[in-house]
């Protein structure tokens, strides 16, 4: 492909499925801040019963997507990929997915600008806003994008099943700590899980997959009749 034509497929395949996300979070943000669902009863509910261990584990939980720690593992995950597979076509990919969530999630969670909800947090509160959960969707992005690349190297339910069952598991241990650590409402959390999974979905459709070949449009040299060919 031209240079014109590679802009124009990244602008069809990258730049417009953000750009309808981030529409996509302000809108769902909105409806969540004028039609109160009565989340704050389930965040109150899971701060009653907390207990040491829970407290605990959740800590770890919600560790896995710590903004220092998925910024390092892309890199580490995008430089192995590069060195195994000798070429950059899977650490672009992932680097999109993690990157095109992050800069949704910021462009949208200030403006939005729902509070966290109303008990005792047990992290301590950034500066952004409770909706969405960006833990939760960088989760999706970076776990199960490394799962993509890897599923698609081995053969066989077993093993693709032992490789996206912690990519699954991961991003829902986040969710969950989230929300039991006063951090998020559900809303916020199911949001993260369909931003996380939709980037990876468009990063994959545009980066994974193979664009078309393009269709020569010079006609075909016309073939030439051999000896003894009459024309009709």
């Amino acid at each position: 492909m031209s240079r014109t034509e590679k802009l124009r497929y990244y602008a069809l395949t990258l730049l417009s499925p953000m750009l309808l996300m981030a529409v996509a979070t302000y809108g769902a943000g909105q409806a969540v801040l004028a039609w109160p669902s009565g989340e704050a009863a389930l965040s109150r509910e899971l701060a009653a019963g907390r207990d040491p261990a829970w407290n605990a584990a959740t800590d770890l939980g919600s560790s896995l997507s710590d903004t220092p720690y998925i910024v390092a593992l892309t890199a580490v995950a995008a430089v192995v990929f590069r060195l195994w597979l000798r070429r950059w076509r899977e650490s672009v990919f992932l680097v999109a997915a993690v990157w095109s969530q992050s800069l949704i999630f910021l462009a949208t969670t200030e403006v939005v600008g729902r509070h966290r909800p109303p008990v005792q947090h047990l992290d301590p509160a950034p500066p952004t806003s409770s909706f969405p959960s960006g833990h939760v969707s960088a989760a999706v992005a970076f776990y199960c994008g490394v799962a993509v690349v890897l599923a698609a190297r081995v053969r066989g339910t077993v093993a693709r099943a032992v490789i996206w069952t912690p990519a699954v598991i991961a991003p829902l241990a986040v969710g969950f700590s989230r929300l039991y650590r006063g951090m998020h409402f559900l809303t916020d959390v199911v949001w993260g899980l369909l931003l996380g999974a939709g980037c990876v979905v468009m990063a994959a459709w545009a980066i994974l997959r193979r664009p078309p070949a393009r269709r020569s449009s010079s006609p075909k040299p016309a073939v030439r009749a051999g000896p003894g060919h009459r024309s009709p």
